[in-house]
């Protein structure tokens, strides 16, 4: 009640300040408390954060998330991005006057933009953005004349782009509204004032009309995208002429037109990815890029480009993905793209292509897609695609291609997705026989093609997991095959010298495919692309590749009450998790994502790509996939004991989660990464490894789960850079949280804090951690003497002579020196998860011989 009262006055103090002027210092401070406290009243905190650290007795300066002034108690930042909070945002926060910096990204807000925020005359960073907001953009934000930067991307704001938004935003660079429902043109003159300006992102909206020729003014610009909107005509020439643009992203739905200018007026030294793909651009591939040395990316397909596959491009050392497809394309496939010893992307289907597959292709290394569909190469499949180790989607279909299928290709042992239909191949279908040692193969289509033999006369029909839900359809035309009454096939003989039982059992497994009529037709699910007016394509980015797809909506939506409340079991930033249970009785877990988030997306696809792939006891399993252009959905491994953060903070069993327990929980967890970062084919990276990701089996066995945000390492890579980055505050390495890179030890990272966190039952967001103390400095300031008293309070008063005993400092003093080696903040002093197991293991046995021999003692 007492603060109630004291939020009121303060509120009527605020009322009086602003209809009278009165001295800065004297009612400043005043004016901000109670602009802070109406800003808290407005939200639900459902974790108590607020509730926990903005108290009375506490100056507001000190407050989590709030920065004040040097000289007096003026906010002049409100930083909470990432905070599990819900509400509006208080138009009292446009009383912080001294309020420079205003970053509210991904905290669940709603409701408008408040316009009173556009008083806020010394604001610099105003970060809105991964939020729910909704109606219009505030034309008032235009008087914010020294912001930096403007970010209110992936809300749901609508209406069109006020025509005032940067008319005094002289100082301006970057501005950020992607992911909204913004319509309208874009105001002709809006980039006029802004010289400024280096980073311009309006892509994914329903923005239409012209593109500004403003944009042609801005010298400064390094990154431009207005991908997927609905924008027409032809760019200014000087687009093309800028010293500093890094990335010109176009792509989708747009219908942009008109010629790329000749070498003489094409000038972008710095760019590193050029998207115009899915437009209207004619002529000829501008040969302009060649003078681009640092491009990385280059998307041109879906165009009406008439040309060849330009022999220039071989000058592009750095180039990582090429994508021409789709475009009046003619002549041979050059030899000398081998040379680009970077390319890890390849799309030049659906042209006029003729020719032979060039052998030099083999040489391509780092070669992962290869889309040469829908052309009219001829000649045999090269034995050389077999040296492409690292190919995982090679699609020759609908071509004039002859001879036998190369048993080489048995070599790729990465391959998922193998597409020859629709040619002329010929020779005996025993070459299945080596695809056997593909064991990343799930989808084969070899159909309309003159292969000869037979399949084996009898063979088990595999069940559970992906071949839970076989059909009859799908194995018409194979009477030999058994194990399958339900489908109408006869049991498996317990003997039959005639026949080779095992040929059926090791190729579907391995291979993930079902036989269809004729003997020798394998079905495939594949996502044809067409090109009529007015249709949106399924995209062949590397990114949109589906795991597999044997599972139908209808059946997910019977297994789990058509996605009931009664069968959510949780939800986050990307969809929400259902059980359910299918109609093999299997009890799965089902991952459904939020398709209005492209984050969603690229979390669906990181999953398929890295668990579709990874074989591990500690890692959570994907059973099957749900994929269309509208819905997806993962079939998980249900896992009934939850997590490892609702053991630590929310179950009143933790008194039986006892040392050992622990112990080995953060054992698995570590095998589970050494697995991913040094055993796994490409180096995998978590980069969001919490309690809440640590799942348990029926056994209590450690899973750990969430691969939505990973990131692969391909090659001899260290590390990367991730443009976006998304994780946990608390979880998150210092470089990781600063500049985005992610490495294997930025997962040490996170592991060495959960480490910290199991042991101490401490979360690194607790509020006892403020100022400069954090989770790793209290322990560290009670190590090595004084671990017992920041040790968990649970593990002191158990009355188990194995949790006492865990206490003894032997184990406790090695147990959280791997805590601290792993979170220290320079990532060359943190330990690799291979010597976080060894020495986990050498723990964990001397201690369990310890306890055996105090055993003995006892009796």
């Amino acid at each position: 009640a007492a603060e109630c009262i004291r939020v009121v006055i303060l509120l009527a103090l605020l009322a009086i300040s602003a209809s009278s002027p009165s001295p800065a210092n004297a009612n400043g401070s005043d004016t901000d408390l109670a602009a802070l406290l109406a800003f808290k009243a407005q939200l639900s905190d459902p974790l108590g954060v607020l509730a926990r650290t903005w108290t009375s007795n506490v100056s507001f300066c000190r407050w989590a998330g709030v920065a004040c002034s040097r000289r007096q108690p003026r906010v002049t930042a409100l930083s909470l991005p990432d905070m599990a909070l819900h509400g509006s945002i208080a138009p009292h926060l446009g009383n912080l006057s001294f309020l420079s910096v205003l970053n509210l990204t991904n905290t669940n807000l709603t409701g408008s933009i408040p316009a009173d925020l556009g008083g806020l005359r010394r604001l610099r960073y105003l970060i809105l953005s991964r939020n729910s907001l909704s109606n219009t953009i505030p034309p008032a934000l235009g008087n914010l004349s020294r912001l930096v930067s403007l970010d209110l991307g992936h809300n749901q704001l609508s209406g069109q782009i006020p025509p005032e938004l940067l008319l005094r935003l002289h100082n301006l660079g970057k501005i950020v509204l992607t992911r909204n429902n913004l319509r309208g043109q874009i105001p002709s003159h809006l980039f006029n004032n802004t010289p400024s300006l280096t980073y311009i992102d309006f892509g994914n909206n329903s923005l239409s009309g012209p593109v500004p020729t403003g944009l042609a003014s801005l010298t400064m610009l390094e990154v431009l995208s207005l991908q997927l909107n609905q924008l027409s005509g032809p760019l200014h020439q000087a687009m093309y002429n800028k010293s500093r643009l890094q990335v010109m992203a176009l792509v989708a739905n747009n219908n942009l037109t008109g010629p790329i200018p000749d070498n003489q007026s094409f000038s972008l030294p710095m760019l590193r990815y050029f998207g115009l793909a899915q437009n209207n651009f004619v002529g000829q591939f501008p040969p302009g890029l060649a003078s681009c040395q640092y491009l990385q990316k280059l998307s041109l397909s879906v165009n009406s480009f008439v040309d060849v596959v330009p022999t220039w491009l071989t000058k592009l050392t750095q180039l990582e993905a090429l994508s021409l497809g789709d475009n009046d394309l003619s002549g041979l496939i050059p030899a000398t793209l081998s040379n680009l010893s970077n390319l890890n992307y390849l799309d030049l289907s659906r042209g006029n292509l003729e020719g032979e597959i060039p052998p030099e292709v083999g040489l391509m290394q780092e070669l992962s897609y290869l889309h040469l569909e829908a052309n009219n190469l001829t000649g045999k499949i090269p034995d050389s695609l077999g040296n492409l180790t690292k190919l995982s989607f090679l699609v020759l279909a609908t071509n004039q291609l002859s001879g036998p299928v190369p048993t080489t290709l048995g070599n790729i042992a990465s391959l998922g997705i193998l597409s020859l239909l629709g040619n002329n191949l010929e020779g005996n279908i025993d070459f299945l026989s080596a695809l056997s040692n593909c064991v990343q193969l799930q989808d084969l289509a070899i159909s309309s093609n003159f292969f000869v033999g037979t399949i084996p006369d009898q063979g088990q029909i595999p069940g559970g997991g992906v071949f839970s839900n076989l059909t009859l359809q799908s194995l018409t035309g194979n009477a030999g095959l058994c194990g399958s009454p339900s489908l109408g096939f006869s049991p498996c003989l317990e003997k039959h010298p005639s026949v080779n039982r095992n040929f059926l059992k090791i190729l579907l497994p391995a291979i993930g495919v079902a036989f269809g009529a004729l003997g020798i037709f394998l079905y495939v699910s594949m996502r044809r692309r067409h090109k009529r007016k007015g249709e949106v394509k399924a995209s062949t980015d590397p990114s949109d590749i589906i795991c597999h797809q044997l599972v139908s909506h209808h059946e997910l939506s019977r297994a789990t009450n058509n996605f009931s409340d009664k069968n959510l079991l949780g939800s986050g930033s990307f969809g929400k998790v259902f059980k359910g249970q299918l109609s093999s009785g299997l009890v799965v877990a089902v991952k459904v994502l939020d398709m209005h988030q492209e984050q969603a997306i690229r979390s669906f696809d990181a999953e398929c790509r890295v668990l579709r792939m990874a074989r591990h006891r500690n890692l959570i399993k994907i059973l099957n996939t749900c994929s269309n252009l509208d819905w997806r959905a993962l079939v998980l491994e249900y896992m009934p004991n939850g997590s490892l953060e609702a053991l630590l903070h929310h179950s009143q069993g933790i008194r039986h989660f006892g040392f050992l327990e622990r112990l080995g929980v953060m054992l698995d967890v570590s095998m589970a990464m050494e697995y991913l970062h040094h055993e796994h084919y490409d180096v995998v990276l978590h980069c969001d490894l919490k309690p809440s990701n640590v799942l348990f089996n029926e056994d209590m066995t450690a899973h750990v789960a969430d691969f939505g945000i990973a990131r692969l390492l391909l090659g001899d890579e260290g590390s990367m850079i991730c443009a976006s980055m998304p994780g946990t505050v608390g979880y998150m390495a210092p470089e990781y949280g600063s500049y985005g890179r992610a490495s294997r030890k930025s997962d040490v990272f996170s592991y060495g804090i959960m480490l910290l966190e199991v042991f101490t039952r401490r979360r690194p967001t607790d509020a006892m951690f403020v100022g400069e103390l954090s989770l790793r400095q209290w322990v560290h300031q009670a190590f090595p003497v004084n671990l017992v008293h920041i040790v968990d309070g649970q593990l002191l008063q158990s009355s188990s002579s194995t949790s006492s005993c865990s206490l003894d400092g032997r184990f406790l003093v090695p147990l959280f020196e791997i805590g601290l080696l792993c979170s220290t903040s320079s990532p060359d002093q943190r330990m690799t998860m291979g010597d976080v197991v060894v020495r986990l293991k050498k723990i964990k046995k001397e201690y369990i011989e310890w306890t055996r021999e105090m055993g003995r003692a006892a009796r």
